[in-house]
């Protein structure tokens, strides 16, 4: 008995406290390793109360109260730590006991902590007194990278997410190291290793800094793709399945190798790989081998910087379908959803092509049902038959209901009052909705101009139970008013211009100046446009035009508005002499009684059509021009006398691209005719005997004019896919200027061929202008000024740069030819000047389209002369 009492004696003298140690393992994955507290006897202090450990009588003690030390309570209040422990007052527990070790477990688990230890500050008879000890784990005051580019870290930072302020915990660092190591293996270097470090920010305390350090060591790429089993299918068809694995090059290989292949990136991206082992498949289910699967697939490491490919495959039977049949289809007649489906009895059980035909292309058997309504409706094809190399498919659909339109949202618009946008919507509240009408808002929306077509954001969040469907227009405003200063040097010195163009005037708000954005009224989506152009003396021009896109707002009818004025002056004789003409010294000197005005007005209105489609458009226009001569010799068969031109002008359109800047699908076509009276038909004047210089002859001049162009946009990837979509642009063009009467042909109104395209200030007037890049201004035109037929063909390969609402720029290809005809009766559409060449465009939206081109002419512009031979070519201003 006395030894007992001695050795409890002993045992009691000793005082200890609870705690952890830090995590110091390094852990690959995200799951936390939770440590086992460890015991750690402390000297006994007067003011801390003896726990026993040799004893275990299972007693419990009240915690009487709970104290948190070493966190700033600003940071996290007491009540939120001690519920992280699970700990509470008024619990009974052990000393020492399981529910400490679960509690400095929990803290270890939660991820924020450096350090934590629990006290027992004070001991009673049934009563415990702790204090938590804890230690937050520092804040990131800043991120550093090693090994990496600028416009890597860039992406890191936004791949990571992780900002300044963020605390560090082991999964925070876990999580770093794993999407770090991720974005290098999409760049190809596999063999990256990532190295992250910590350092106690001296200058801000619990603070400390991030170092991530990237040794990306080489690219890993394939040296080579070897496919077994394969006995169906080529190896070639199967590596050209394979879109992003690609094998280093082979001139062995050469004659079978595909332009794709031959550029594409040969770097080994993991998640790209297991991609292409889902096209090979696809592939094989493209050719009818329904049961193709990949038995193995492995790859090798060859040296640190190739790997090599093995991929064995098992290819079955070929099949083809013996009969398709429909079920549960009530509003399209089986018939018709074969013809959609475009897949008959007989053909190759392509199961690619069946699920894009019933689901995914844009004119698929789903979009058929979208369009009426029937979003809820499934499609389920399922195998009802097979036997050797035959199979039977039934296509179950369940239609549901028709959802109709509940709300529509708009968002991110900050230019246009919001009626001016919902005018434009083909989808509205109550109606049934029509993927087709969605898409083609969409389109409408992108042709105003006012918004971001690359940003579009358009969601449809269903209610099944309702019946319903909300539409959200996510917008993202771009400025598109143009402002244009521009100056250029001419035979007669500077020309300036100056050209504004707001396109969101609005007139109801002129007069209301609180209304105001800036120094105009807007909100409307109106266009006005001011322009002008001089040298001072020698060459004035102005112009205004207004453009009210739905005329009393409860229609798309437009109507414009239009007025100019242009007055020239000519020179002194002695300017035109061959000494003086080329002398840069020589002082000009204008001749104020040589000049030529021109003055006209016009008024126009648009009305939108609904047959055949509501994307045709037709535009009358009433215009007015004189022309007034004043020994103005050398252009017109008149020099002086003034001529007058009344125009009925008719213009049926149809445009159906996709943006206006940079369409990638859809076409543009215009047809038009202006005419004016048939004077020479009924005012009594023989004018086979006037003198071609008779001013009288030209008193009222007549003339039909007919243009016909268009323009079809072809893309060349999928754009809902590809971002930076190529696309091909075709077009075509002919222009036919004739007469009532073949001896009163009109001297205005004629095409001036070749060159940039651009109009503006030159010694031609009253033409109307017409590019064909590799060839000089105008060297296409029949005796320099005079052509009443012209035609134009083009194709452009055009690749996007940039398309940002802040600039939008592309490159391009392309191939012309065009000509240029004196009399109607010698046109040629055969007899083509041709040229190629290369060009850039790019668009801001306080400018407008800007570009260079550069063509070369392989013909000469006059017959039996030399070739054009190369010309650059300064574009400004949207062209046709």
């Amino acid at each position: 008995m006395h030894k007992k009492t001695l050795l409890f004696c002993l045992l009691a003298a000793a005082m200890t406290s609870l705690s952890a140690q830090d995590i110091t393992e390094n852990k690959t994955d995200n799951t936390d390793t939770i440590p086992a507290p460890i015991i750690r006897e402390e000297k006994a202090a007067a003011a801390l109360p003896v726990i026993s450990y040799a004893l275990n009588d299972n007693k419990k003690y009240a915690i009487a109260d709970i104290q948190v030390t070493g966190v700033d309570t600003t940071v996290y209040a007491d009540y939120i730590l001690i519920g992280i422990s699970g700990l509470s007052t008024g619990q009974k527990i052990s000393v020492p006991g399981n529910e400490i070790t679960a509690a400095i477990n929990s803290f270890w688990r939660h991820g924020m902590f450096a350090d934590a230890n629990i006290y027992a500050t004070k001991l009673t008879s049934d009563s415990v007194w702790l204090t938590f000890a804890l230690k937050l784990s520092p804040i990131i005051s800043s991120i550093e990278y090693h090994g990496v580019k600028k416009g890597e870290r860039e992406d890191l930072e936004s791949k990571i997410g992780v900002a300044k302020g963020s605390q560090i915990t082991p999964n925070l660092i876990n999580r770093i190291k794993k999407r770090t190591k991720d974005y290098f293996d999409e760049k190809g270097f596999s063999n990256a290793d990532i190295t992250i470090r910590q350092y106690d920010d001296l200058a801000n305390k619990d603070k400390a800094i991030l170092n991530i350090t990237v040794d990306k060591k080489e690219k890993t790429k394939i040296r080579k793709i070897i496919i077994e089993g394969n006995t169906n299918l080529s190896e070639y068809d199967l590596k050209m399945a394979m879109k992003k694995t690609n094998e280093g090059f082979s001139l062995r290989k050469m004659p079978m190798l595909n332009i794709r292949k031959l550029f594409s990136t040969k770097k080994f991206v993991k998640e790209e790989y297991q991609n292409d082992l889902e096209n090979l498949i696809s592939k094989y289910n493209e050719k009818g081998y329904r049961d193709a699967e990949i038995i193995s697939d492995s790859v090798a490491q060859i040296d640190d910087k190739h790997v090599t490919i093995h991929i064995k495959v098992t290819e079955g039977e070929k099949y083809f379908i013996r009969n398709i049949k429909w079920v549960g289809n009530t509003l399209y007649q089986s018939d018709a959803l074969e013809f959609v489906l475009n897949m008959k009895s007989g053909d190759v059980y392509n199961q690619t092509k069946l699920n894009k035909r019933l689901q995914s292309d844009d004119d698929a058997v789903a979009s058929a049902y979208s369009n009426k309504g029937y979003i809820f409706a499934s499609l389920d094809p399922v195998e009802t038959y097979l036997d050797k190399d035959s199979v039977d498919i039934e296509i179950r659909i369940f239609e549901g209901v028709q959802a109709t339109i509940n709300r529509i949202v708009i968002s991110g618009n900050d230019r246009l009052y919001e009626d001016i946008i919902r005018r434009e919507l083909l989808t509205k509240p109550g109606q049934l909705f029509s993927k087709e009408l969605l898409i083609n808002t969409a389109r409408e929306i992108a042709q105003m101009g006012h918004f971001d077509p690359e940003h579009m954001d358009i969601q449809t969040p269903p209610n099944q139970e309702a019946g319903t469907i909300d539409i959200e227009y996510g917008l993202t405003s771009k400025a598109n008013d143009q402002i244009e200063f521009s100056a250029g040097w001419g035979q007669t010195g500077l020309i300036g211009r100056v050209s504004v163009k707001f396109s969101n005037f609005s007139f109801n708000n002129l007069i209301h100046p609180d209304t105001y954005k800036g120094i105009i009224p807007q909100g409307e989506g109106q266009t006005l446009t001011l322009s002008g152009q001089t040298n001072g003396r020698y060459y004035q021009s102005y112009s205004i035009s207004f453009l009210e896109p739905w005329l009393g707002g409860k229609r798309p009818n437009s109507f414009t508005l239009g007025a100019y004025y242009m007055s020239t002056s000519g020179m002194e004789n002695s300017y035109y002499s061959s000494y003086n003409y080329y002398d840069p010294y020589y002082s000009i000197t204008y001749d104020e009684n040589k000049s030529m005005k021109i003055v006209g007005v016009s008024a126009g209105y648009g009305k939108r059509l609904s047959w055949p489609d509501y994307l045709f458009n037709l535009m009358g226009e009433l215009s007015f021009q004189r022309y007034i001569l004043k020994n103005w010799s050398g252009y017109f068969p008149i020099a002086n006398g003034n001529a007058n031109s009344l125009s009925l002008g008719i213009t049926l359109s149809r445009n159906s691209t996709s943006s206006p800047i940079y369409p990638r699908s859809g076409s543009d076509f215009v047809a038009s005719l202006s005419l004016t009276p048939p004077y020479s038909m009924f005012d009594n004047k023989d004018y086979s005997a006037m003198n071609e210089q008779d001013p009288k002859k030209y008193e009222w001049i007549e003339f039909h004019k007919w243009k016909f162009k268009g323009k079809i946009y072809i893309p060349l990837a999928n754009p809902e896919k590809v971002v930076k979509t190529p696309v091909l642009m075709s077009r075509i063009e002919y222009g036919f200027l004739g007469a009532y009467n073949a001896n009163k042909r009109t001297p205005f109104e004629t095409f001036y061929v070749g060159g940039d395209g651009m109009t503006g200030y030159s010694s031609y007037f009253a033409t109307e202008t017409i590019g064909l890049r590799g060839y000089d201004n105008g060297s296409l035109t029949p005796s320099g000024q005079e052509a009443y037929a012209y035609s134009r063909l083009a194709l452009e390969l055009r690749y996007p740069l940039m398309l940002e609402p802040t600039s939008t720029i592309y490159g391009l290809l392309f191939v012309e030819a065009g000509n240029a005809w004196r009399n109607l009766s010698t046109f040629n559409p055969f007899a083509l000047k041709r040229s190629a060449g290369v060009g850039a465009r790019i668009f801001l939206p306080m400018i407008g389209l800007m570009g260079i081109d550069w063509g070369y002419g392989f013909d000469s512009p006059i017959d039996g002369g030399t070739r054009s031979g190369g010309q650059f070519h300064f574009i400004l201003g949207q062209e046709f």
